[in-house]
């Protein structure tokens, strides 16, 4: 019944004229435009699985689009949404975390369909200088809700359940499953609509060139995003093993857990975004000319050497979460073995005729950044999302603030099995007083046990090396005993479990 009343709403729409006008075809713009309004639709309605997100997001969208409006001078439709926007700023005062009202089904469809049928007014405005914005404005405005709706649908797909059935695995959820607030949770995907939203306006002003490699760099971003938030579990054991016999799955379950295909598919496009904004840089705006002919025919001769190189170098060796100063390294011989020998095959394929070096210089430098960057990625994620840290659990306070201490949290961090939220570290050397240790402070040393435990009511001291003698275990019991503080000792022990 819902999907009926929105086709019925979809063709009024269209009855009054609009549509989106993607193609030469009527009647192709019309279908598009059906799945556009019925996809907005149920995107803002899935969208609404967290106090104030919907409305948020909803939001932001209303102020872009009224600001688009103002862009291609029509004031009448950017006071709609203005009055639009107001009106989801007054809801979402008493929507926001904790919410004490709730739109349901009807207002968040009712909104997306508002939405969704007052783009396309701004598709229909005709005012733009090329016609990258008129296809682009529209989805980067509305982009967080496209960007959620696919991501769950596919992985819902990938893990054998229904798209339609609901769930906590949404986006947000993730980002609470990460050990985020909702309130928090809810604050960056506001963050990303408005970045979403500033895109668009920027794409409607710069020429075509920036505004491509933009998008493809944005969209790039939160592809890698999606990636990093697909690996939290969300999906209950049992639920996962009842559909992993299943020989697709298995399959492409198999090709996550490798990410091969994904990071060559990645280097493909990075490959082609880096030389493509070195010839923007170099030459200006594409154009039918010399200069992006020869750009268009030695593309696929640098495709070509560019990702044998990163093969033979060893790029796809490693694993992204653990990127190091080691692997970037790599990334650097492999993207200047790469540059020297595209260099001498297009020497000796076209005798350099027509083709600038600098732009080979540029390309490379482009290229180690976007590689290295999207290496990084994961380990950025890891450092902008909330750790262990800020999840329920037992308070402890790690003794030893050397190797074996930045150890222990680092597998604290990681092992969320040990339910541990560590506060920071104490240590007897005084040198050590102050500084951070990937975010958490060394309180001090001798004599300040008992007072860092009462002040950051920790429950659990745990003794990070082996070094320390008798007397000063016994000082650290008493001490731990004297606060109600339970004392354990990290050991690593190395078993032999067969011989020769």
């Amino acid at each position: 019944q819902k999907l009926i009343g929105q086709v019925m709403g979809a063709a009024f729409v269209i009855y009054y004229g609009l549509s989106l006008p993607w193609t030469g075809s009527v009647t192709v713009n019309m279908v598009i435009t059906i799945f556009w309004l019925i996809g907005i639709t149920n995107a803002v309605n899935l969208l609404d699985n967290m106090d104030g997100l919907a409305a948020g997001i909803a939001t932001i969208s209303s102020i872009f689009l009224a600001a688009n409006f103002l862009f291609t001078s029509q004031p009448t439709e950017a006071l709609v949404l203005a009055v639009f926007a107001a009106a989801l700023i007054g809801f979402l005062v008493y929507n926001s975390n904790p919410a004490t009202i709730f739109m349901g089904d009807c207002g968040s469809m009712f909104i997306g369909f508002f939405l969704a049928a007052t783009s396309l007014m701004s598709a229909s405005g005709g005012r733009s200088r090329s016609f990258l914005p008129v296809l682009a404005v529209p989805i980067l405005v509305l982009f967080i809700p496209i960007f959620d709706t696919t991501f769950v649908t596919l992985l819902r797909k990938l893990s054998g359940r229904s798209a339609s059935q609901g769930g906590l695995d949404h986006t947000s959820h993730r980002l609470v499953a990460l050990g985020m607030s909702e309130r928090r949770a809810v604050w960056m995907l506001y963050g990303f609509a408005a970045l979403s939203g500033l895109l668009a306006m920027v794409v409607r002003e710069v020429n075509i060139d920036v505004s491509l490699a933009a998008i493809i760099g944005f969209t790039i971003l939160l592809t890698l995003l999606g990636v990093y938030l697909a690996g939290v579990k969300v999906y209950d054991e049992d639920e996962v093993k009842a559909v992993s016999d299943k020989p697709l799955f298995a399959f492409l379950i198999d090709l996550s857990y490798k990410r091969r295909v994904f990071e060559v598919l990645l280097d493909l496009v990075l490959i082609v975004l880096a030389y493509y904004s070195a010839y923007v840089l170099r030459f200006g705006p594409m154009a039918e000319s010399l200069t992006w002919r020869i750009f268009l025919r030695t593309l696929p001769v640098l495709l070509f050497v560019k990702m044998a190189a990163f093969l033979v170098m060893g790029i796809y060796r490693g694993l992204w979460r653990y990127t190091g100063i080691d692997d970037l390294v790599v990334i650097g011989k492999a993207v200047i073995a790469g540059s020297i020998t595209s260099m001498l095959v297009i020497l000796f394929a076209f005798r350099f005729e027509g083709v600038s070096r600098t732009v080979f210089v540029i390309d490379a430098l482009l290229m180690l950044v976007l590689l290295a960057g999207s290496r990084m990625a994961f380990r950025l994620f890891r450092k902008i999302l909330p750790p262990t840290k800020t999840i329920n659990g037992c308070r402890v306070l790690i003794y030893g603030a050397g190797d074996a201490g930045e150890l222990l949290l680092r597998e604290i961090l990681n092992n969320r099995d040990l339910q541990y939220a560590p506060v920071g570290f104490v240590d007897d050397d005084p040198n050590k007083k102050g500084k951070v240790i990937h975010g958490l402070r060394v309180f001090g040393g001798n004599g300040m046990l008992r007072s860092v435990c009462r002040n950051h009511r920790i429950e659990e001291v745990v003794i990070s090396s082996s070094r320390f003698s008798e007397e000063r275990i016994a000082e650290i019991i008493s001490d731990c005993q004297d606060e109600q503080v339970s004392l354990k000792r990290m050991r690593i022990r190395i078993e032999s479990i067969s011989h020769k």
